[in-house]
């Protein structure tokens, strides 16, 4: 059903929703527009509303070619909507979903789409604070780019931002999608351009593998991992693309590229990539690190399989259908942060490889085990026949032992 949106707009059809609020099809004096209505817990905020039309005139002013536009802002009543430019497409979240990884010559391509947006933004003095394949939308109508890449743009800047004002979240809160917060997020620290880069290499690196690299299990332990694990390298990609990615992903902010470096630093890697197809590797696997992800019981010869990425952030809620995750959640404390593995991440396995916990994982297992029992059982009675030998010559002829040499080592 219809709806007026302030004076001058109309939503006509929900083309999506989120945990932040809904997404419409709508129409404006210019023609169809995305309109983005915010919740009406959000809308009844009075500091949220007023933090909205202080960001106006930035968010108004952001215009790229690999930014979705940010038309108007409405304040209306018990509506609080951002108007934006239409994108006849999907998202790269679907797209992932479909095609689970992107040959390299697209997904750097696509990447570098990213980082030209994020440049004009950082420029402008705006940081977009969640930046995930949710939030990049794929232009379907232009022309094809690199390994048949569609146009990259990001969307939703200002909206992390918006929703994180000090009262809704004070200082022992963070916003964002475990997946993609960069450490210095996870430590408290205020977020700045860097943390997009980071957040931006991740996407990347899920683009290639089909997987995050510090996902998967507890939202609190994705966040550990952030902070105390480095990235393990992906197998068959070139070794200066895989330098770009864990200069992006490092702890420190400042060792990061500016995103106009990593602009121009991924589209230096286009031509070597033409042709590569998918990568061939398989996911690491989730740990069952709470109650909830135990396997169930079942046949002991169907392998259990985890999905890595986003989770809810509540206890028994589910992820919004988008996984768009602007939801707060506490800041571990230095003593939980200190407690996680220091080392690498888990490693993806090579394709094939059997998973661990699964039957011909446990077979396998089993297999080495019975090996090694016999192999000890022998060298056991070995050594014991040997013994026995040794004993019965000595006492059948004592005088000739004076006269034998150690054995050597």
């Amino acid at each position: 059903m219809a709806r007026k949106i302030g004076s001058r707009y109309t939503a006509n059809q929900i083309l999506g929703r989120g945990s932040a609020g809904t997404v419409w099809l709508g129409e404006g004096p210019e023609g169809p527009v995305a309109i983005k209505l915010l919740r009406e817990d959000l809308a009844s905020d009075q500091e949220l509303v007023g933090r909205f039309v202080q960001e106006r005139t930035a968010l108004l002013g952001l215009e790229h070619p690999n930014v979705v536009s940010v038309r108007d802002l409405v304040v209306d009543g018990n509506d609080l909507a951002l108007v934006m430019d239409l994108v006849r497409g999907t998202d790269l979240r679907t797209r992932l979903d479909r095609e689970r990884r992107l040959a390299p010559e697209a997904a750097v391509a696509i990447a570098a789409d990213v980082a030209e947006g994020l440049a004009a933004a950082h420029a402008a003095g705006v940081v977009h604070r969640d930046v995930k394949p949710e939030n990049v939308l794929l232009d379907m109508q232009g022309p094809l780019g690199p390994g048949g890449s569609h146009r990259a743009l990001l969307t939703d800047f200002g909206i992390a931002k918006l929703i994180d004002s000090p009262r809704r979240t004070r200082a022992t809160k963070i916003i964002g999608t475990p997946d993609y917060l960069a450490p210095e997020i996870v430590e408290g620290l205020p977020p700045r351009a860097a943390v997009d880069i980071y957040a931006l290499a991740t996407v990347l690196y899920e683009l290639l593998a089909g997987f995050t690299p510090f996902g998967g299990g507890h939202p609190g332990a994705v966040l550990r991992r952030h902070v105390t694990e480095t990235v393990v390298p992906l197998p068959g990609i070139p070794e200066e693309l895989w330098q770009l990615l864990v200069q992006c992903l490092a702890k420190a902010p400042a060792s990061r590229l500016r995103a106009s470096e990593l602009a121009s630093r991924l589209r230096e890697q286009l031509p070597a990539l033409r042709g590569m197809p998918p990568l061939d590797v398989d996911e690491p696997d989730a740990e069952p690190e709470e109650p909830s992800q135990t396997p169930p019981a079942g046949p002991p010869e169907t392998p259990v399989r985890v999905r890595r990425g986003a989770v809810p952030l509540v206890p028994g809620a589910k992820p919004d259908s988008n996984r768009d995750t602007h939801t707060s959640m506490r800041v571990p404390a230095p003593d939980e942060l200190a407690g996680g593995a220091r080392g690498t991440a888990r490693a993806p396995r090579a394709a094939g490889a059997p998973r661990p916990g699964s039957a011909r994982h446990r077979a396998t297992t089993r297999r080495r085990r019975l090996i090694l029992a016999v192999a000890a059982v022998a060298v056991a009675a070995a050594a014991g026949t040997g013994a026995w030998l040794a004993t019965s010559d000595e006492a059948a002829s004592p005088q000739d032992t004076k006269n034998t040499a150690p054995a050597s080592p």
